[in-house]
C-alpha cells in the first residue's frame, strides 16, 4: 500500500513537471501541525504575530506582547520563534528581542518558561507558549529566575523592582 502512494506521488511529479510547473514541496509533519496551530491561535487582545520572512515562512515568526495589566503594562516586547520540522516533538526555540528587566528573561533575550524546556509534550502547542509568556508578564517568577538580581529584588522589595521595571521601559536600566 505505502508502496502504492509513492508511486502515485511520482507520477504527480512528473505530470507537474512536464506542465512546466515546480514541484510541489514536502511540508514536513513539524509543518503541517503548525500550520494547524496557526490556523487554530485564540490570542489575547494584548498580543499579535507577524510573519518577517513573509507567510510562506510558518517556521519563524514573531510574536508581541503588550501587557494591558501589572508592572510591565505599558511596554511592547518581541519575542521570535524558531520551530524545528520535529516540532511538536521538541518545542520551539523562543527569544526576548526586546531588552527587558525581567526575573525569567535574560540579557541575551533567553526565556524561562518550564514548557519550553523540561515541561514540554507534543500536545502542547504555540498557543500554550504564548499564554505562557503573558502570563510571564502578570505574574513574574522569581523562584525559576534566569536573571538572579531581578528575581532579589522581585522577591525582597517588589516596589524597586517596579522602579527598576519602569526605568528599564523608559531605556534607562542596564
Amino acid at each position: 500500500m505505502l508502496n502504492l502512494i509513492k508511486i502515485k506521488d511520482k507520477k504527480k511529479e512528473q505530470a507537474a513537471s512536464a506542465a512546466g510547473k515546480a514541484p510541489v514541496k514536502k511540508q514536513s509533519a513539524g509543518e503541517l501541525r503548525l500550520h494547524k496551530d496557526i490556523s487554530e491561535l485564540n490570542l489575547p487582545k494584548s498580543t499579535s504575530i507577524s510573519f518577517p520572512n513573509g507567510k510562506d515562512d510558518l517556521m519563524n515568526f514573531e510574536i508581541i506582547v503588550r501587557p494591558d495589566e501589572g508592572y510591565y503594562l505599558g511596554g511592547t516586547f518581541v519575542f521570535t520563534f524558531q520551530v524545528s520540522p520535529s516540532y511538536p516533538h521538541e518545542p520551539p526555540k523562543v527569544k526576548c528581542k526586546t531588552k527587558v528587566y525581567h526575573p525569567n528573561i535574560d540579557l541575551e533575550g533567553n526565556v524561562c518558561l518550564n514548557i519550553l524546556r523540561e515541561d514540554w509534550k507534543p500536545v502542547l502547542n504555540i498557543n500554550t507558549v504564548i499564554y505562557g509568556l503573558n502570563l510571564l508578564f502578570t505574574q513574574p517568577n522569581d523562584e525559576d529566575p534566569l536573571n538572579h538580581e531581578a528575581a532579589a529584588v522581585l522577591r525582597d522589595n517588589p516596589k524597586l523592582f517596579e522602579a527598576n521595571v519602569k526605568r528599564a521601559m523608559a531605556g534607562g536600566y542596564s
